[in-house]
């Protein structure tokens, strides 16, 4: 796994991103085993650059941005494919030195072959572009830069790329890079492409980039564990059930490209919320003690809770309403009141909630929720959690007293 940096767009490269990305790739638990950022790698794509220059498939262009566009728009009107005239390749050697004294920098197209472009993608099967109805792509910009089309074929030559997996909107972008490859000495018969369909949310709507909420940042910070999102990613599009896996071995034992579908999946949050809370609720003890931060926090309590979580940080939440002060939520103050006097004696254990509330329902003729709701909200200022037998015993009955009796404990 070759983590590389596509820096060679100064105006959107910042040291910044490059370590979002870094933290990010780390907290997922995907580890690079090399590292290249592409800024400290023109000299490779300079000669590349001279070796299409010499075999006559790079040439200079010199229109403007406003003249491509009243190019596009004239062929558009005439029905036209907006596919680049190469009007360029007719320009003799005086006209491009008149057009240089004027002002003019050339950018650098690469000259497309007229021939079927083919390869059999590993999610959308066979895939057939001709590559006269391609426009010829600028490889290099008119201030000397270069866009990702070159590099990025030059580096998977150079790292020893083998699969190239991304989403459906490269698909062009794959065939013209196929014939660059051939034209650098590359059988493009020796590479793996898959293209994905681009996710959308639950409705099917496209997901916006400047959905912050959906980045990876947003979701560590929301408590999301880093394999529900492993788990949802390596799934969501395929035939495979979306099953929480607790590690990347895990999960990498059973991942295949080729169980994905064409169709666009669709993100749904709340397939995210499960996922997490089926593995936190599968966490064991020693797995989440240094994480959890508290002290005095056993294997009984985290027992207790974990049935009920759907966040590691909603255990430290019950901890703090166990033990640490809460003003109660009182309804019915005087069937409290029965209920606190008819509490037993410590020691307290998973037994001692039904026998106390047993004598409760036989003294007041109170049941189901009119005997249970008035406990729990008084206990633990939640209507719903785990259940009281287990927390029972860890509020302890000094707490759970002044709390029945409306006393901040």
């Amino acid at each position: 796994f070759i983590l590389r940096i596509d820096d060679t767009d100064p105006e959107r490269s910042r040291a910044a991103y490059e370590e979002a990305i870094e933290r990010d790739l780390r907290w997922l638990g995907l580890d690079w085993d090399e590292r290249a950022r592409q800024s400290e790698r023109l000299g490779l794509y300079e000669a590349a650059a001279q070796r299409l220059r010499e075999a006559d498939r790079l040439y200079p262009c010199y229109e403007t941005p406003d003249e491509l566009a009243a190019k596009r728009k004239r062929q558009l009107a005439r029905g036209r494919p907006p596919v680049y005239d190469r009007a360029a390749r007719a320009l003799g050697a005086d006209e491009r030195r008149r057009l240089e004294a004027a002002g003019r920098t050339p950018h650098w197209r690469f000259l497309l072959q007229s021939v079927p472009i083919a390869w059999h993608d590993r999610v959308r099967g066979p895939v057939t572009f001709q590559g006269g109805n391609l426009s010829d792509p600028v490889l290099i910009r008119a201030d000397g830069t270069f866009l990702y089309t070159l590099p990025s074929v030059v580096d998977d030559i150079a790292l020893g790329v083998s699969d190239v997996v991304r989403g459906e909107d490269h698909v062009t972008n794959s065939a013209v890079q196929l014939q660059i490859f051939a034209a650098l000495g590359k059988d493009p018969g020796e590479l793996a492409f898959a293209h994905l369909p681009l996710l959308g949310d639950a409705a099917g709507k496209g997901l916006s980039k400047r959905l912050g909420e959906l980045g990876l940042g947003a979701l560590r910070d929301d408590g999301i564990e880093p394999m529900a999102v492993n788990s949802l990613l390596a799934t969501l599009g395929s035939m495979d059930a979306i099953e929480a896996h607790a590690t990347m071995a895990e999960l990498g034992a059973s991942f295949d490209l080729g169980r994905f579908s064409r169709n666009p999946p669709r993100f749904d949050p709340k397939e995210l919320e499960r996922l997490n809370a089926a593995l936190v609720r599968a966490m064991p003890f020693a797995l989440v003690r240094e994480r959890l931060g508290l002290d005095a926090v056993d294997a009984a309590f985290w027992d207790t809770v974990r049935p009920n979580l759907t966040r590691l940080a909603d255990a430290r939440e019950w901890w703090r309403i166990c033990r640490e002060p809460l003003t109660p939520t009182i309804e019915a103050p005087d069937y409290l009141a029965q209920a606190a006097g008819l509490l037993p004696a410590e020691p307290w254990d998973e037994t001692t909630w039904e026998a106390w509330t047993a004598a409760v329902k036989q003294a007041t003729g109170r049941k189901g929720k009119a005997l249970f709701m008035p406990l729990r909200l008084a206990l633990t200022g939640r209507d719903h959690g785990p259940p009281l037998r287990n927390l029972l015993p860890v509020l302890g009955r000094r707490r759970a007293l002044a709390r029945l009796q409306g006393t901040a404990a």
